[in-house]
């Protein structure tokens, strides 16, 4: 009965993300300009936990994912036990810290980047070390940013279009800009495609 009690739970919080309830605190922006499904944005420095896999969209999403995720979820050489609120499985963590949103995804060549923005109150100093070498923790600068948001199921070649859309928009709006397209993505991959919130993000002058 304990074990159903926990998988009911479970699915009744898994329900809620499918019906688009975001519970994760976002990177904090100032919205600049609006213009419906493309916003230009002024992001505050941030501290994220960044890795690196080579491999194909699918298998280094996967990778890189779990990767960050453990990180956030105690491997790191802090290692202070605090209660666990979410999922409803509760256990003592090393230091569990607290997820943010966007993921932030790009790819170089054949090697795709991911980044976990830590939480505000993290510094690049404070930030727990983390256990495995391959998970670098990075201070970014604020920076202006374009933002085309779009809903629907994330794929390599959906962000590739976004991207040239924005990449256009950019230029026809007489922007310029400074980095290659990112994929920001909000939402657990359970989430029904049409209410997902994902973004491509361009850094402009």
């Amino acid at each position: 009965m304990k074990k159903l009690l926990t998988l009911l739970t479970s699915l009744y919080l898994a329900g809620c993300s499918v019906f688009g309830v975001r519970s994760a605190t976002e990177a904090e922006y100032q919205v600049l300009k609006d213009h419906g499904h493309i916003q230009i944005r002024q992001y505050q420095a941030m501290v994220v936990a960044e890795t690196e896999v080579t491999a194909d969209y699918q298998d280094g999403s996967g990778q890189a994912f779990n990767r960050l995720f453990r990180y956030i979820s105690g491997d790191n050489k802090k290692q202070q036990k605090i209660a666990m609120t979410t999922p409803v499985i509760q256990a003592p963590q090393a230091e569990e810290i607290a997820m943010t949103a966007p993921v932030i995804q790009q790819k170089t060549g054949s090697v795709w980047l991911m980044s976990f923005v830590l939480p505000h109150e993290y510094s690049f100093s404070s930030a727990p070390e983390p256990l495995d070498s391959r998970v670098m923790i990075k201070q970014i600068a604020d920076k202006k940013v374009a933002v085309l948001r779009y809903s629907g199921s994330l794929s390599e070649q959906g962000i590739e279009e976004k991207s040239r859309e924005l990449a256009d928009w950019l230029i026809n709006q007489g922007y310029k800009a400074i980095s290659s397209a990112r994929s920001a993505a909000y939402d657990p991959p359970w989430t029904l495609p049409f209410l997902r919130r994902n973004e491509v993000h361009i850094d402009i002058e």
